[in-house]
């Protein structure tokens, strides 16, 4: 079948590297996000998802609003269109663009967290599993039927950097199966359980600031899903100066702990046996560190160049 594919996210990148390589289907055209400047010298920078459709010679548009480039997308004759993490809602006018579907690829288990960030939400609410979907598109938020789910596993070690990645590479046999089902109509269609959605909205850095007097395992999964974005920080009072950030990559929970002190109180601050963070309960050790302009260090190792009293309450 002849595919349109539109996406801008990294997630995407394996379902497209999938669709450029099967000798089932054909990708006519490739619709991402304009370039953005990106890191601290701001240097505009394309999509992953363009660089690598350019480099198999396939066509990519870049319109501001996809609305307006309808008239050159029915010019692909395209059957199908692949959607993931394009960043647009998709307005009926596109929806009809495609002969047959429009597919959405989601990382979750739907109508569990529908919305922007699907899979720190999964993590930060301590789910067991999560998943691929893949669904008919309507005009909503991730609303569509569904056509078909694969279910993955979160391991206890999983951060949000380990997750999307497994989630990116179970999506293109999903997608597989579900094009499989279009071509050999008609596809299953499943309607949501709407009374059973989640929403989860774009995430923001201050998003990832620590509030210590929720419990350290409700910490530790934040700081698992929120890494490497938007990351977590907390931060370490000054004498008359502002108050310093403190991100946080890695922790683990002290297990049968018993909190005495004031949540963000350091109980404990030993090069040797490491930072130890009283919470809304129990204790959370803080395992890897980044001080403001500094590099990622053991708490250990951190603590050598930058000693912090036991008692001091972080914010």
């Amino acid at each position: 079948m002849r595919i349109l594919f539109i996406g801008t996210g990294d997630i995407g990148l394996p379902s497209l590297e999938w669709l450029l390589y099967t000798p089932k289907h054909k990708v006519v055209a490739v619709v991402t996000q304009p370039d953005k400047p990106a890191g601290r010298k701001l240097v505009l920078t394309p999509p992953q998802v363009k660089v690598r459709a350019q480099a198999a010679g396939i066509p990519v548009l870049q319109p501001e609003k996809i609305r307006h480039a309808v008239e050159e997308l029915k010019a692909y004759d395209a059957d199908v269109a692949v959607v993931v993490a394009y960043g647009q809602i998709l307005p009926r006018s596109v929806l009809d663009v495609p002969k047959l579907a429009c597919l959405n690829i989601h990382a979750s288990l739907l109508p569990k967290y529908r919305g922007a960030s699907p899979i720190q939400a999964t993590i930060r609410e301590g789910d067991a599993e999560t998943g691929v979907t893949i669904m008919h598109m309507d005009e909503g938020l991730d609303t569509g039927d569904i056509l078909l789910m694969d279910r993955v596993t979160i391991e206890p070690s999983d951060t949000g950097g380990t997750l999307h990645d497994k989630l990116a590479l179970a999506a293109p046999a999903s997608l597989e199966e579900a094009l499989d089902l279009i071509a050999s109509g008609p596809a299953p269609r499943k309607p949501q359980e709407n009374d059973y959605a989640t929403h989860c909205g774009k995430l923001k850095r201050e998003d990832g600031r620590l509030d210590w007097t929720r419990s350290a395992v409700e910490l530790e999964r934040l700081i698992r899903a929120y890494n490497p974005w938007p990351g977590t920080f907390t931060l370490l009072p000054g004498s008359g100066e502002k108050p310093a950030p403190l991100k946080v990559h890695r922790a683990h929970v002290i297990p049968e702990a018993e909190t005495c002190p004031a949540p963000g109180t350091i109980v404990n601050s030993d090069p040797k046996t490491g930072l130890i963070i009283a919470t809304g309960s129990g204790l959370l050790a803080l395992d890897e560190v980044q001080a403001e302009g500094g590099k990622k260090l053991p708490a250990g190792d951190f603590l050598r160049g930058k000693p912090l009293e036991v008692g001091t309450v972080l914010g």
